[in-house]
């Protein structure tokens, strides 16, 4: 069953789901735009992804039938925008110039002296859902059955993505030492 829910919009319900839009926003802006980064290397773009996020919640959030499963939901929405955005990216990256590196802000630096580099390009080279799962779990410690909802799959192919998951990082990272 999903989160979203049919029909029309309710005048009662655009105040609520406003202030749901608005809490989420407040609670979970800066984790997901964290949790973009895994997934793309400019900072810009990850803002920008997560901003296209809520925009795309405030535009559905009055459809809303379980609020306790809107974080999930938009967790959903900034993974798939940024896959999209690596999918576009691969076709355009010859015809701009190379970014700009974003001066790290404190919060970066403290994440990057926690999570090596080698990690990071580590989990990039991952197949996509092994990928999420890993970052879902490790990085925002969701437990599997929260995983499951974000990405709407079984529980049982959230753990058998994190096994895979994990082997195949193990390897990676033991070939680069």
């Amino acid at each position: 069953m999903g989160v979203l829910e049919g029909g029309t919009r309710e005048a009662s319900a655009v105040p609520a789901a406003d202030a749901l839009v608005a809490a989420l926003f407040a609670a979970e802006a800066s984790r997901l735009v964290s949790l973009a980064r895994f997934f793309v290397e400019d900072r810009t773009a990850a803002e920008d992804l997560v901003q296209e996020a809520f925009i795309r919640l405030s535009r559905s959030a009055h459809r809303i039938r379980d609020p306790e499963r809107a974080a999930a939901y938009v967790r959903s929405i900034v993974i798939n925008l940024a896959r999209d955005h690596n999918r576009r990216g691969l076709v355009s990256l010859r015809h701009r110039p190379p970014a700009v590196l974003d001066e790290p802000s404190a919060e970066e630096t403290a994440a990057a002296r926690e999570s090596r580099s080698e990690v990071v390009e580590a989990l990039r080279r991952l197949p996509h859902r092994q990928r999420d799962c890993l970052v879902l779990r490790y990085y925002l410690d969701l437990q599997v059955e929260a995983i499951a909802t974000t990405l709407g799959i079984s529980t049982n192919s959230v753990k058998t993505h994190l096994q895979r998951g994990m082997r195949a990082l193990a390897t990676t990272l033991e070939e680069k030492q």
